[in-house]
């Protein structure tokens, strides 16, 4: 078999395979709220640095009710987010550095700049569509279980 043959015989293979590879997604896009009721589980795209926190979720015009944004800080402290050109409500749910949801703020009215604040010190924020936190029951309290979130527990 010629090289160009193999060459495209390996390329024909992988265009075949990728959306398999793609549909894997691994440990760390995966939010997990735990409840008295059981576990939710949000494929979540996450917010890392500045940028990507202030970009956030704008301009999108839907939100699959099991895809969310987890926006993930150095240092646990009071957070205050705003809607602006974000086109959808969504459910804003403060993390304290144990995981435990702090406080939730339903329904956040999209387009404006009105801020949404924690009740205290997060080190975390997972946005969710809009009303999704009431549909399961979830509530402050309850826990938020995520690679980037637990190593707040681990010993430094």
């Amino acid at each position: 078999m010629s090289v160009a043959r193999m060459v495209l015989s390996l390329v024909l293979l992988c265009l075949y395979t990728l959306p398999t590879f793609a549909d894997a997604l691994p440990d760390d896009r995966l939010a997990v709220v735990e409840t008295p009721t059981g576990r939710h589980e949000f494929t979540v795209e996450l917010a890392l640095d500045d940028q990507q926190r202030a970009h956030g979720l704008m301009y999108r015009e839907t939100l699959a009710p099991d895809r969310g944004m987890l926006f993930v800080f150095d240092e646990s402290a009071p957070r205050s987010f705003w809607m602006r050109n974000t086109y959808i409500p969504l459910d804003i749910i403060f993390i304290r550095s144990d995981g435990r949801i702090l406080n939730i703020v339903r329904k956040a009215r999209p387009r404006t700049d009105t801020p949404r604040q924690s009740v205290g010190a997060a080190v975390a924020v997972l946005e969710i569509a809009g009303g999704r936190a009431a549909e399961l029951g979830i509530i402050a309290g309850h826990y938020v279980r995520h690679p980037l979130i637990d190593r707040w527990q681990q010993p430094q």
